[in-house]
């Protein structure tokens, strides 16, 4: 397997703080959009970014290349955020058991609209709606995985994946 940047991440181990800050260059501006994305203010996603750099370099010893550097350090980013938003009291709204489904009208409504309006519908979604948006369609995470980063059950991961996919496609419509 071919590890991105090892001999940087190497030599950041060793304390080079010159190769640290090279680690740091190359992938600043990719967890800024995962973190901003996730938050929706740039105070936010920077304070966060910059706060997940210090824990990946002070943690670095323990990275065993069983994913690369970036998937590492984007997991680092991705929970800070999230327990950022926890400790903003945002919380996902409890869900009962039921399915959404969405019509196939809808679907297809959804795949002729612009790609600027989604991009405009997702910054107004609620930040729960917006938090499962973000983790399975550009995050590319399952509801497994969702239900175990946010700690909620699956079934309510793929409800609130539904209803804010539903949400989405009502704001994308009034834009």
């Amino acid at each position: 397997m071919l590890y991105t940047h090892k001999d940087l991440v190497e030599q950041s181990k060793s304390g080079d703080r010159n190769s640290q800050y090279q680690l740091y260059e190359l992938y600043i501006d990719a967890m800024y959009n995962i973190s901003m994305r996730m938050l929706g203010t740039k105070e936010d996603a920077e304070d966060i970014v910059q706060e997940s750099f210090i824990e990946a370099f002070k943690n670095l010893k323990s990275f065993r290349y069983e994913s690369t550097f970036g998937s590492w350090l984007k997991r680092i980013v991705i929970n800070k955020s999230i327990n950022h938003l926890k400790l903003k009291k945002i919380q996902l709204t409890p869900l009962d058991q039921h399915e959404y489904h969405i019509s196939e009208e809808a679907n297809d409504q959804v795949a002729t609209i612009d790609i600027i309006k989604i991009k405009k519908g997702i910054k107004v979604l609620p930040d729960g709606y917006r938090q499962i948006i973000n983790l399975y369609l550009l995050e590319g995470y399952d509801h497994i995985e969702i239900s175990e980063i946010l700690g909620i059950a699956i079934s309510t991961s793929k409800s609130q994946y539904h209803r804010a996919k539903k949400k989405l496609i009502e704001i994308v419509n009034t834009l």
